[in-house]
């Protein structure tokens, strides 16, 4: 049985944070598909749109390695003021988001308001986003934000020299929030579940850290409802649990909507039942759900996907 818990959902259309168009269409994509099957998901909740600076994409950015990083800044400090007003009202953030970039806020805005506790975070992505301005290959920030919430002193390896602009607003997402907390996270306080497409650097940074991950051979192997013991069980020395999910930890027969698609990945029905698990922990405080790209999709099945999963783990009473 869930706990009971006062749901608001959080709209964050930013995509500033990555490399293809669209993302920043996935949270109405989801409202847009429960209206289009006459649901009633969206009508049960209050919900509140952050202002996002999309509309910079238009304009080069002058950050080679972390690029829109001035712009995702302010996005970032919206998120931040919009948790700590769900906490203020003992609500629970169910946060849509479009680019992953979008987690930082998430985070920051938990540990911002309960700064003298300390966050496990629940990871379900195809990706480690452990990338930083110092070793992203491609610039995008939606790879860099548990990175970032890790506060980029655990990096093993950093390749690319930054300029000085590009390090004073790197330094402003890792210290995010008025409360200016650096590290929001430990590397033993996450788990990575289902990741599979990631670059050198931050294996790297996962073996030399000792971080807890489950790659798709484990959840193969491995009964569901199992990993979700063992992941609550290895955070059980945290106050407090984040989830994000991405949804390109789901496999591409559910659906390719999503920026970086990757095979081998969960199935529906598994990502529904390891979600489920994870949801009757008392200890959570927000789930992250993020990276639905209908403008990459067939008739917009990425986010029927997403209320399917929903519908799971939030039933109508």
């Amino acid at each position: 049985m869930n706990p009971k818990r006062n749901y608001h959902i959080i709209l964050v259309p930013s995509e500033l944070g990555c490399g293809k168009r669209g993302a920043s269409h996935g949270p109405e994509a989801i409202m847009y598909a429960d209206i289009a099957r006459k649901g009633d998901f969206f009508n049960r909740f209050h919900f509140t749109r952050i202002e996002d600076h999309n509309y910079e994409l238009i304009h080069p950015t002058p950050f080679k390695h972390a690029r829109y990083i001035d712009h995702i800044s302010k996005v970032i400090d919206r998120i931040i003021d919009e948790v700590e007003d769900c906490f203020d009202y003992d609500q629970f953030p169910l946060i849509f988001s479009g680019d992953h970039s979008n987690a930082i806020g998430s985070i920051a805005g938990i540990r911002n308001y309960y700064h003298d506790k300390r966050l496990g975070v629940i990871w379900i992505d195809a990706h480690g986003d452990l990338h930083s301005p110092y070793t992203t290959p491609s610039g995008n920030v939606h790879g860099m934000p548990l990175a970032a919430s890790l506060g980029d002193v655990y990096c093993s390896e950093k390749p690319n020299k930054i300029d000085d602009a590009t390090k004073h607003f790197w330094e402003k997402l890792i210290h995010a929030g008025d409360r200016h907390i650096h590290p929001k996270i430990f590397p033993e306080d996450v788990v990575l579940i289902d990741i599979r497409d990631l670059e050198s650097p931050e294996w790297r940074d996962i073996q030399d850290n000792k971080m807890k991950y489950y790659a798709p051979a484990d959840v193969q192997k491995k009964l569901i409802k199992k990993i979700a013991e063992e992941t609550l069980s290895y955070l059980n020395h945290c106050d407090l649990i984040y989830i994000s999910f991405d949804v390109d930890s789901m496999d591409p027969s559910v659906s390719e909507g999503t920026g970086t698609s990757t095979p081998n990945g969960l199935t529906l029905k598994k990502a529904k039942e390891l979600l489920s698990h994870l949801f009757k922990s008392e200890k959570l405080v927000a789930l992250e759900i993020t990276e639905v790209n209908p403008l990459l999709d067939t008739k917009n099945e990425m986010a029927y996907a997403v209320l399917e999963i929903l519908d799971y783990l939030i039933p109508q009473r």
